[in-house]
Protein backbone atom coordinates (compact mmCIF):
# COMPACT_ATOMS: atom_id res chain seq x y z
CA UNK A 1 0.00 0.00 0.00
CA UNK A 2 2.81 2.42 0.94
CA UNK A 3 4.61 1.62 -2.30
CA UNK A 4 1.43 2.29 -4.29
CA UNK A 5 0.96 5.68 -2.61
CA UNK A 6 4.61 6.54 -3.22
CA UNK A 7 4.40 5.71 -6.93
CA UNK A 8 1.21 7.73 -7.27
CA UNK A 9 2.83 10.71 -5.55
CA UNK A 10 6.00 10.36 -7.64
CA UNK A 11 3.99 10.35 -10.87
CA UNK A 12 2.04 13.40 -9.77
CA UNK A 13 5.19 15.23 -8.67
CA UNK A 14 6.85 14.44 -12.01
CA UNK A 15 3.86 15.94 -13.81
CA UNK A 16 4.22 19.13 -11.76
CA UNK A 17 7.94 19.42 -12.51
CA UNK A 18 7.45 18.80 -16.24
CA UNK A 19 4.72 21.37 -16.39
CA UNK A 20 6.79 23.93 -14.56
CA UNK A 21 9.87 23.35 -16.71
CA UNK A 22 8.31 22.74 -20.10
CA UNK A 23 5.80 25.50 -20.75
CA UNK A 24 6.49 27.63 -23.81
CA UNK A 25 3.25 29.53 -24.17
CA UNK A 26 1.71 32.92 -23.75
CA UNK A 27 -0.13 33.29 -20.50
CA UNK A 28 -3.69 33.96 -19.36
CA UNK A 29 -5.74 33.02 -16.32
CA UNK A 30 -9.49 32.49 -15.88
CA UNK A 31 -11.27 32.02 -12.54
CA UNK A 32 -14.90 31.80 -11.36
CA UNK A 33 -16.14 33.04 -7.99
CA UNK A 34 -19.19 31.43 -6.40
CA UNK A 35 -20.67 33.48 -3.59
CA UNK A 36 -23.90 33.38 -1.59
CA UNK A 37 -27.31 34.14 -3.06
CA UNK A 38 -26.34 32.93 -6.56
CA UNK A 39 -23.45 35.36 -6.91
CA UNK A 40 -21.37 34.15 -9.86
CA UNK A 41 -18.43 36.21 -11.18
CA UNK A 42 -15.95 35.18 -13.88
CA UNK A 43 -12.60 36.95 -14.28
CA UNK A 44 -9.78 36.58 -16.78
CA UNK A 45 -6.44 38.18 -17.57
CA UNK A 46 -5.08 38.56 -21.10
CA UNK A 47 -1.32 38.11 -21.13
CA UNK A 48 0.65 38.49 -24.35
CA UNK A 49 4.22 39.40 -25.29
CA UNK A 50 3.07 42.13 -27.71
CA UNK A 51 0.44 44.84 -27.53
CA UNK A 52 -3.11 43.66 -28.29
CA UNK A 53 -5.47 46.19 -29.80
CA UNK A 54 -8.58 45.40 -27.76
CA UNK A 55 -11.98 47.03 -28.17
CA UNK A 56 -15.34 46.43 -26.47
CA UNK A 57 -18.32 45.62 -28.70
CA UNK A 58 -22.08 45.35 -28.29
CA UNK A 59 -23.66 42.80 -30.62
CA UNK A 60 -27.48 42.62 -30.85
CA UNK A 61 -29.72 39.66 -31.55
CA UNK A 62 -30.42 38.82 -35.16
CA UNK A 63 -26.91 39.30 -36.58
CA UNK A 64 -26.20 37.12 -39.59
CA UNK A 65 -22.90 35.30 -38.98
CA UNK A 66 -20.50 33.38 -41.21
CA UNK A 67 -17.71 30.96 -40.25
CA UNK A 68 -15.35 32.60 -42.77
CA UNK A 69 -13.47 29.51 -43.94
CA UNK A 70 -14.78 29.45 -47.50
CA UNK A 71 -18.04 28.28 -49.02
CA UNK A 72 -18.28 25.35 -46.61
CA UNK A 73 -18.64 27.63 -43.57
CA UNK A 74 -21.06 27.50 -40.67
CA UNK A 75 -23.84 30.08 -40.95
CA UNK A 76 -25.96 31.25 -38.03
CA UNK A 77 -28.07 34.10 -36.71
CA UNK A 78 -27.31 35.41 -33.23
CA UNK A 79 -30.02 34.36 -30.80
CA UNK A 80 -28.66 36.41 -27.88
CA UNK A 81 -27.06 39.83 -27.61
CA UNK A 82 -23.60 40.09 -26.09
CA UNK A 83 -20.85 42.41 -24.88
CA UNK A 84 -17.42 41.18 -25.96
CA UNK A 85 -13.76 42.09 -26.11
CA UNK A 86 -12.05 41.77 -29.47
CA UNK A 87 -8.39 41.24 -30.31
CA UNK A 88 -7.24 43.48 -33.17
CA UNK A 89 -10.92 43.55 -34.25
CA UNK A 90 -10.48 40.16 -35.92
CA UNK A 91 -11.50 37.78 -33.12
CA UNK A 92 -13.67 37.50 -30.01
CA UNK A 93 -11.52 36.59 -27.04
CA UNK A 94 -13.86 37.19 -24.13
CA UNK A 95 -17.43 38.23 -23.37
CA UNK A 96 -20.81 37.80 -21.72
CA UNK A 97 -24.24 37.46 -23.31
CA UNK A 98 -27.57 38.78 -22.06
CA UNK A 99 -28.34 35.45 -20.34
CA UNK A 100 -25.17 35.58 -18.24
CA UNK A 101 -23.15 33.04 -20.23
CA UNK A 102 -19.45 33.94 -20.28
CA UNK A 103 -16.92 32.66 -22.81
CA UNK A 104 -13.13 33.01 -22.62
CA UNK A 105 -10.45 31.68 -24.98
CA UNK A 106 -6.94 31.05 -23.64
CA UNK A 107 -3.77 29.81 -25.29
CA UNK A 108 -3.09 26.05 -25.22
CA UNK A 109 0.00 25.05 -27.17
CA UNK A 110 -0.96 21.35 -27.03
CA UNK A 111 -4.11 21.93 -29.10
CA UNK A 112 -4.49 19.88 -32.28
CA UNK A 113 -7.62 20.47 -34.35
CA UNK A 114 -9.32 18.06 -36.79
CA UNK A 115 -8.51 18.31 -40.47
CA UNK A 116 -10.94 20.48 -42.38
CA UNK A 117 -12.08 19.54 -45.87
CA UNK A 118 -13.39 22.66 -47.67
CA UNK A 119 -15.43 20.34 -49.90
CA UNK A 120 -16.43 17.87 -47.21
CA UNK A 121 -19.77 17.15 -45.58
CA UNK A 122 -18.97 18.93 -42.31
CA UNK A 123 -18.80 22.74 -42.36
CA UNK A 124 -16.10 24.74 -40.63
CA UNK A 125 -15.80 27.83 -38.47
CA UNK A 126 -12.75 30.00 -37.92
CA UNK A 127 -11.28 29.72 -34.44
CA UNK A 128 -11.57 33.52 -34.24
CA UNK A 129 -15.37 33.13 -33.99
CA UNK A 130 -15.44 30.13 -31.63
CA UNK A 131 -16.28 32.11 -28.48
CA UNK A 132 -18.74 34.35 -30.34
CA UNK A 133 -20.60 31.35 -31.73
CA UNK A 134 -21.19 30.13 -28.18
CA UNK A 135 -22.30 33.54 -26.90
CA UNK A 136 -24.63 33.99 -29.88
CA UNK A 137 -26.35 30.64 -29.53
CA UNK A 138 -26.51 29.41 -25.94
CA UNK A 139 -27.90 30.57 -22.59
CA UNK A 140 -26.37 27.92 -20.32
CA UNK A 141 -23.31 25.70 -20.14
CA UNK A 142 -25.48 22.57 -20.22
CA UNK A 143 -27.14 23.70 -23.43
CA UNK A 144 -23.79 24.53 -25.05
CA UNK A 145 -22.20 21.22 -24.06
CA UNK A 146 -25.22 19.27 -25.31
CA UNK A 147 -24.89 20.83 -28.77
CA UNK A 148 -21.14 21.22 -29.16
CA UNK A 149 -20.44 17.60 -28.20
CA UNK A 150 -22.27 16.60 -31.39
CA UNK A 151 -19.41 18.19 -33.37
CA UNK A 152 -21.56 19.43 -36.21
CA UNK A 153 -18.72 21.62 -37.45
CA UNK A 154 -14.93 21.75 -37.50
CA UNK A 155 -12.83 24.39 -35.73
CA UNK A 156 -10.41 25.79 -38.32
CA UNK A 157 -7.22 27.51 -37.16
CA UNK A 158 -4.38 29.33 -38.91
CA UNK A 159 -1.32 31.44 -38.18
CA UNK A 160 -1.70 34.76 -36.35
CA UNK A 161 -1.40 37.43 -39.07
CA UNK A 162 2.15 38.64 -39.54
CA UNK A 163 3.66 35.92 -37.36
CA UNK A 164 4.85 32.32 -37.49
CA UNK A 165 2.71 31.45 -34.44
CA UNK A 166 -0.11 28.97 -35.19
CA UNK A 167 -3.23 29.76 -33.21
CA UNK A 168 -3.88 27.12 -30.54
CA UNK A 169 -6.66 27.86 -28.07
CA UNK A 170 -8.95 26.19 -25.59
CA UNK A 171 -12.35 27.57 -24.61
CA UNK A 172 -13.91 27.95 -21.18
CA UNK A 173 -17.53 28.84 -20.49
CA UNK A 174 -19.47 29.55 -17.31
CA UNK A 175 -23.07 30.53 -16.70
CA UNK A 176 -25.25 32.33 -14.17
CA UNK A 177 -25.92 29.08 -12.27
CA UNK A 178 -22.21 28.48 -11.66
CA UNK A 179 -21.85 25.65 -14.16
CA UNK A 180 -18.53 25.37 -16.03
CA UNK A 181 -17.08 23.60 -19.05
CA UNK A 182 -13.69 23.49 -20.76
CA UNK A 183 -13.32 22.58 -24.45
CA UNK A 184 -9.97 21.31 -25.72
CA UNK A 185 -8.88 19.61 -28.93
CA UNK A 186 -6.38 16.88 -28.13
CA UNK A 187 -4.90 14.87 -30.97
CA UNK A 188 -7.58 16.21 -33.30
CA UNK A 189 -10.44 15.11 -31.03
CA UNK A 190 -12.74 17.27 -28.91
CA UNK A 191 -12.38 16.77 -25.16
CA UNK A 192 -15.05 18.39 -22.96
CA UNK A 193 -14.56 18.80 -19.21
CA UNK A 194 -17.97 19.65 -17.75
CA UNK A 195 -18.47 20.18 -14.05
CA UNK A 196 -19.51 23.13 -11.84
CA UNK A 197 -16.29 22.67 -9.86
CA UNK A 198 -14.04 23.53 -12.81
CA UNK A 199 -13.67 27.15 -11.78
CA UNK A 200 -10.01 27.76 -12.71
CA UNK A 201 -8.16 27.43 -16.00
CA UNK A 202 -4.80 28.66 -17.25
CA UNK A 203 -2.71 27.67 -20.27
CA UNK A 204 -0.62 24.53 -20.49
CA UNK A 205 -0.77 21.74 -19.53
CA UNK A 206 -3.97 20.07 -20.69
CA UNK A 207 -6.84 20.68 -18.28
CA UNK A 208 -6.86 17.18 -16.78
CA UNK A 209 -3.22 17.71 -15.82
CA UNK A 210 -4.07 21.08 -14.30
CA UNK A 211 -6.53 19.25 -12.05
CA UNK A 212 -3.76 16.87 -11.00
CA UNK A 213 -1.49 19.79 -10.11
CA UNK A 214 -4.20 21.36 -8.00
CA UNK A 215 -4.82 18.05 -6.23
CA UNK A 216 -1.21 18.05 -5.05
CA UNK A 217 -1.37 21.62 -3.73
CA UNK A 218 -4.70 21.03 -1.98
CA UNK A 219 -2.72 19.24 0.72
CA UNK A 220 -0.50 22.26 1.39
CA UNK A 221 -2.06 25.15 3.36
CA UNK A 222 -2.15 28.25 1.16
CA UNK A 223 -1.34 30.44 4.16
CA UNK A 224 1.91 28.50 4.55
CA UNK A 225 3.19 28.40 0.98
CA UNK A 226 1.96 29.10 -2.54
CA UNK A 227 3.98 28.90 -5.78
CA UNK A 228 4.86 32.40 -6.90
CA UNK A 229 6.17 32.28 -10.48
CA UNK A 230 4.35 33.45 -13.60
CA UNK A 231 4.15 29.94 -15.04
CA UNK A 232 0.69 28.63 -15.83
CA UNK A 233 0.84 25.82 -13.26
CA UNK A 234 1.69 28.27 -10.47
CA UNK A 235 -0.96 30.77 -11.52
CA UNK A 236 -3.52 27.95 -11.49
CA UNK A 237 -2.65 27.07 -7.89
CA UNK A 238 -2.79 30.68 -6.67
CA UNK A 239 -6.11 31.32 -8.41
CA UNK A 240 -7.59 28.11 -6.99
CA UNK A 241 -6.59 29.01 -3.47
CA UNK A 242 -7.47 32.71 -3.45
CA UNK A 243 -10.85 32.41 -5.18
CA UNK A 244 -12.01 30.31 -2.22
CA UNK A 245 -10.21 32.39 0.40
CA UNK A 246 -11.74 35.77 -0.46
CA UNK A 247 -14.89 36.97 1.36
CA UNK A 248 -18.13 35.12 0.67
CA UNK A 249 -20.51 38.04 0.39
CA UNK A 250 -23.58 39.31 -1.45
CA UNK A 251 -22.21 42.87 -1.39
CA UNK A 252 -21.41 43.53 -5.06
CA UNK A 253 -18.76 46.16 -4.39
CA UNK A 254 -16.86 43.77 -2.13
CA UNK A 255 -17.25 40.64 -4.25
CA UNK A 256 -16.21 42.33 -7.50
CA UNK A 257 -13.25 44.03 -5.80
CA UNK A 258 -12.21 40.68 -4.29
CA UNK A 259 -12.36 38.89 -7.64
CA UNK A 260 -10.36 41.68 -9.26
CA UNK A 261 -7.74 41.23 -6.54
CA UNK A 262 -7.46 37.52 -7.37
CA UNK A 263 -7.01 38.03 -11.11
CA UNK A 264 -4.49 40.80 -10.47
CA UNK A 265 -2.56 38.44 -8.20
CA UNK A 266 -2.32 36.02 -11.13
CA UNK A 267 -1.24 38.72 -13.58
CA UNK A 268 2.26 39.43 -14.89
CA UNK A 269 3.68 42.92 -14.20
CA UNK A 270 3.67 45.16 -17.24
CA UNK A 271 6.93 45.32 -19.19
CA UNK A 272 8.23 41.95 -18.05
CA UNK A 273 9.36 39.52 -20.72
CA UNK A 274 11.99 36.85 -21.08
CA UNK A 275 13.76 35.61 -24.18
CA UNK A 276 14.56 32.31 -22.47
CA UNK A 277 11.05 31.89 -20.96
CA UNK A 278 8.50 32.94 -23.56
CA UNK A 279 5.73 31.73 -21.26
CA UNK A 280 6.26 34.91 -19.24
CA UNK A 281 4.19 37.62 -20.96
CA UNK A 282 2.89 40.92 -19.62
CA UNK A 283 -0.78 41.22 -18.70
CA UNK A 284 -2.47 43.58 -21.19
CA UNK A 285 -6.01 43.72 -19.80
CA UNK A 286 -8.40 42.12 -17.35
CA UNK A 287 -12.16 41.55 -17.39
CA UNK A 288 -14.59 40.64 -14.60
CA UNK A 289 -18.12 39.53 -15.52
CA UNK A 290 -20.85 39.69 -12.87
CA UNK A 291 -23.25 37.06 -14.19
CA UNK A 292 -25.94 37.65 -11.60
CA UNK A 293 -26.26 41.39 -12.19
CA UNK A 294 -25.15 41.30 -15.86
CA UNK A 295 -22.31 43.79 -15.56
CA UNK A 296 -19.05 43.51 -17.53
CA UNK A 297 -16.02 45.20 -15.91
CA UNK A 298 -12.81 45.98 -17.78
CA UNK A 299 -9.39 47.48 -17.19
CA UNK A 300 -6.20 47.82 -19.20
CA UNK A 301 -2.71 48.26 -17.80
CA UNK A 302 -2.18 51.58 -19.59
CA UNK A 303 -5.23 53.40 -18.25
CA UNK A 304 -5.83 54.46 -14.65
CA UNK A 305 -9.47 53.45 -14.26
CA UNK A 306 -11.67 50.39 -14.19
CA UNK A 307 -14.90 50.90 -16.14
CA UNK A 308 -17.94 48.74 -16.75
CA UNK A 309 -20.92 48.07 -18.99
CA UNK A 310 -24.37 47.35 -17.51
CA UNK A 311 -26.03 44.96 -19.96
CA UNK A 312 -29.44 45.83 -18.53
CA UNK A 313 -29.02 49.32 -19.99
CA UNK A 314 -28.38 48.05 -23.52
CA UNK A 315 -30.96 47.45 -26.23
CA UNK A 316 -30.07 44.07 -27.72
CA UNK A 317 -33.13 43.85 -29.96
CA UNK A 318 -32.75 42.94 -33.60
CA UNK A 319 -31.80 45.93 -35.77
CA UNK A 320 -30.75 47.95 -32.72
CA UNK A 321 -27.28 48.11 -34.25
CA UNK A 322 -23.75 47.06 -33.43
CA UNK A 323 -21.81 49.42 -31.17
CA UNK A 324 -18.18 49.82 -30.22
CA UNK A 325 -16.19 51.33 -27.35
CA UNK A 326 -12.58 51.90 -28.42
CA UNK A 327 -9.88 51.11 -25.88
CA UNK A 328 -7.09 50.32 -28.36
CA UNK A 329 -5.70 53.89 -28.22
CA UNK A 330 -5.48 53.92 -24.42
CA UNK A 331 -8.72 55.86 -24.03
CA UNK A 332 -9.66 56.51 -20.41
CA UNK A 333 -13.16 55.80 -19.10
CA UNK A 334 -14.68 55.79 -15.64
CA UNK A 335 -17.84 54.22 -14.28
CA UNK A 336 -20.69 52.84 -16.36
CA UNK A 337 -20.06 53.34 -20.10
CA UNK A 338 -23.07 51.98 -22.02
CA UNK A 339 -23.92 55.49 -23.31
CA UNK A 340 -20.40 56.01 -24.66
CA UNK A 341 -20.54 53.28 -27.27
CA UNK A 342 -20.81 54.47 -30.87
CA UNK A 343 -22.47 52.79 -33.84
CA UNK A 344 -20.02 50.67 -35.83
CA UNK A 345 -19.94 48.02 -38.53
CA UNK A 346 -19.33 44.54 -37.07
CA UNK A 347 -15.75 43.39 -37.56
CA UNK A 348 -15.00 40.40 -39.78
CA UNK A 349 -13.61 37.31 -38.06
CA UNK A 350 -10.29 36.45 -39.62
CA UNK A 351 -10.42 33.13 -41.44
CA UNK A 352 -9.10 31.38 -44.51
Amino acid sequence: MKKHRFLKFAALFSTIILCAMGQKVDACTRVVYKGPDNTIITARSMDWKDEIDANIWVFPRGLERFGNVGQNSVKWTSKYGSVITSAWDIATTDGINEKGLVANVLWLVESQYPDFDPKGSKPGITIAAWAQYVLDNYATVKEAVSELEKEKFVIVSDFIPGTEKFTTLHLSISDATGDNAIFEYVGGKLKIHHDPSYTVMTNSPLFEQQLAINQYWDGIPGTTMLPGTNRAADRYVRASYYINAIPQTTDVRTSVASVFSVIRNCSVPYGISSETEPNISSTRWRSVADQKNLVYYFETVKTPNTFWVDLKKIDFSKNSGTKKLSVSKNETYAGETSKQFTTATPFTFIGL
